[in-house]
């Protein structure tokens, strides 16, 4: 015996209002994280060391567009009075359905990003130093960490242990 024809309607509702959601996740998804970042942010960083606040400094990050549709400026500006400092690279996604990104620094120096979800990571290690370095979209805020640390003495020969030394992490806002 057939439903009747509300129940049925109900159901149809129900599935296409699902398969919408699910179009709309996706599409969100499927966004570049350059994009959702676009705009100049606004924030304060704050420094650690060995956990306890050392310095701190405003900071200005800014993220645009650029004419291919796979990169993004992404330059951040330390407004230090004594010591300002830029870093003008570009992001640029590489294999989207993947999420590796790269944050490109000129001269050659390109560092590895992996998308998850909302939160970029990078991982690099320079002159003994173990970075890892974070960007986290979380509403109208842009969470930058940066965390370093060296390789401790070997407990076992199956695991490897770094230190982490410092905290630098700003929250930004547009």
């Amino acid at each position: 015996m057939p439903q009747p024809f509300p129940v049925f309607c109900m159901k149809a509702l129900s599935v296409v209002f699902g398969c919408m959601v699910g179009l709309l996740s996706f599409a969100q998804a499927q966004r570049p994280f350059g994009d959702a970042c676009l705009g100049t942010w606004t924030g304060t960083m704050y420094i650690y060391r060995q956990g306890a606040v050392k310095d701190s400094v405003p900071v200005r990050h800014t993220v645009a567009r650029t004419a291919d549709p796979n990169a993004w400026t992404w330059k951040t500006e330390y407004l230090s009075p004594k010591h300002p400092v830029v870093k003008d690279y570009v992001l640029r996604l590489k294999d989207p359905a993947k999420g590796i990104y790269v944050t490109d620094e000129g001269n050659g120096i390109e560092l590895a990003d992996h998308l998850f979800g909302n939160k970029l990571y990078s991982v690099f290690e320079t002159q003994g130093i173990v970075l890892t370095a974070t960007y986290e979209l979380s509403g109208n805020q842009l969470i930058f960490e940066v965390t370093s640390g060296r390789k401790q003495a070997a407990a076992s020969q199956e695991v490897t242990t770094f230190s982490v030394d410092n905290l630098q992490r700003v929250v930004f806002r547009r």
